[in-house]
């Protein structure tokens, strides 16, 4: 017997947790990336190009600084960035990469520690895309103990000179302006987030090359030589570690909305598929092994997506804490992966072909699953919670 199907929009049940002007989002952000992102993105990804020709489309659509209550910026709710988030990595994680880094990093660095004239300056020309942001703090040596970097900046007169390197730096070549944090003294509390401008003496940008993962997304190693910054272009409200801490836990909430939607596209290529593929004369569809293994991924799609959701609104209530990000952030990386993986091979050979995108997803999901806080430090993180005891 067949009876007609539902989408996985009607497993999830969107419309009864979003408001219309939520909806109204992610109606337009998946149009966008149905019409202008999915035509080309496979020859981007292929060339290892970021598509920059995008920006001004992502500004039309007030992606850049949505949720930023800045000067200049659109100030909608979490769950409305969640959901565009989404609906982007639907597209390409890249895609979605570029809008968090440049929003919940750059942006939220400014509009949480910056000044008021530092937030006049810099927020209306980042959310117009006049300005191009990016945000360094991971280095070479030091990725998941950030209190080891190495990066140092010195008192000069009435300015500050920066030296150090900084690796894995997302739309390093686009920016106009970075975000970096450095130490003024000896350890982790002298921690200090400055920002600057890229196009300063002694900045130094490289691509770097060789990425299997997150090819259409910018990667970057930037080096200070001598950089100079005046004294206005540190941020005065971020002291130690909780200033950046606190941007790539912002961060973490739109990465773990938006892996979900890469998972989605894959989902759905696998259930076309086997709705279309016959072997020994009828579809995959018809087999048991398939329908369950379409059961499971759907459930854990559904699950992390009402996870989100619920967690979107804690965000929105200033309820949320750091751990309940570490859930959602672990748990959703993790299903994203998962979910790719075994629908990759739902699609057999054709899984790996660059124009079905699963395995394209994938990939860029073996990253998820380590920036923005590695799969094993959020593990560490909630069993602190529930135990009491750090054991990193």
């Amino acid at each position: 017997m067949t009876r007609t199907p539902m989408t996985l929009d009607d497993l999830i049940g969107w419309n009864a947790h979003l408001s219309q002007a939520e909806q109204e989002i992610r109606r337009k952000v998946g149009t966008f990336v149905r019409d202008s992102v999915l035509p080309r993105i496979t020859d981007d990804f292929e060339a290892g190009r970021f598509p920059s020709e995008l920006i001004p489309e992502l500004v039309k659509l007030d992606l850049l600084g949505m949720n930023i209550q800045g000067p200049g910026c659109a100030g909608l709710g979490q769950v409305a960035y969640g959901l565009a988030c989404h609906e982007l990595e639907f597209g390409d994680s890249g895609l979605r990469s570029f809008v968090s880094v440049h929003t919940s990093l750059a942006m939220y660095a400014i509009e949480r520690f910056g000044s008021e004239e530092q937030k006049n300056e810099w927020l209306p020309q980042m959310a117009k895309g006049e300005k191009i942001g990016c945000f360094g703090l991971t280095e070479p040596d030091h990725g998941s103990n950030p209190a080891g970097m190495t990066t140092q900046a010195r008192k000069e007169g009435g300015d500050w000179i920066i030296e150090g390197t900084k690796r894995w730096v997302t739309n390093g070549n686009l920016a106009d302006v970075i975000i970096v944090w450095a130490k003024i003294g000896d350890d982790a509390s002298s921690i200090r987030g400055f920002i600057v401008d890229t196009k300063s003496t002694g900045f130094e940008v490289e691509k770097i090359p060789y990425k299997i993962s997150m090819r259409a997304s910018d990667s970057s190693q930037v080096r200070f030589h001598g950089v100079r910054v005046p004294a206005a272009g540190m941020l005065p409200l971020a002291e130690g570690l909780k200033g950046p801490l606190s941007c790539l836990n912002n961060a973490r909430f739109g990465v773990a909305f938006g892996v979900l939607g890469a998972a989605r596209f894959c989902l759905e290529a696998a259930i076309e598929h086997s709705c279309s593929r016959v072997q020994f004369d009828e579809t995959l569809a018809h087999k048991q092994l398939i329908q369950n293994q379409l059961a499971d991924m759907a459930n854990l799609l559904v699950q992390g997506t009402i996870s989100a959701l619920h967690y979107g609104r804690m965000k929105e209530a200033a309820t949320l804490h750091a751990t309940h990000t570490s859930i959602m952030k672990r748990n959703n990386c993790q299903v994203a992966l998962d979910i790719a993986r075994r629908c990759r091979s739902i699609l057999g050979a054709n899984g790996i072909l660059g124009d079905r995108g699963v395995m394209r997803h994938a990939v860029n999901l073996e990253s998820t699953f380590t920036y923005e806080g590695t799969h094993e430090m959020h593990t560490l993180v909630i069993g602190e919670a529930l135990t009491g005891v750090r054991a990193y």
